[in-house]
């Protein structure tokens, strides 16, 4: 019995195999996309991405980042004070959750935190 190996997401693989199958070559040569069908593409596969990221797939996307999946603890409910009012209040209790973290690369960072590009 032969174990299927889980293939890992490529944005840019993804992205170059759909652009194969809906570029269209005019008489001239030139190649043509059609703008529906590159936004059609992008979408879809920015959307597999996220729900590859979803399963626990930590996905990169060229120069903006890479999208993985992070485990929040849940938390107890507790007693504290409201800031502005000194009142005290109930925190309520928080269950474990999934959520979507995304993290920028240095470079995109070091972009940002350069003061000739402001």
């Amino acid at each position: 019995m032969a174990i299927k190996k889980k293939i890992k997401f490529s944005v840019l693989n993804q992205i170059h195999e759909g652009l194969l199958q809906s570029a269209e070559v005019t008489r001239k040569g030139e190649i043509r996309i059609k703008r529906t069908e590159l936004k059609k593409l992008i979408e879809s596969t920015f959307t597999e991405g996220a729900k590859r990221a979803a399963s626990g797939e930590r996905i990169r996307f060229p120069v903006i980042g890479s999208l993985i999946r992070k485990e929040v603890k849940a938390r107890k409910s507790g007693k504290g004070t409201n800031p502005f009012t000194g009142e005290p209040m109930e925190i309520k209790a928080r269950p474990a959750s999934k959520k979507p973290r995304w993290s920028f690369p240095r470079t995109l960072k070091e972009t940002f935190a350069n003061k000739k590009n402001w």
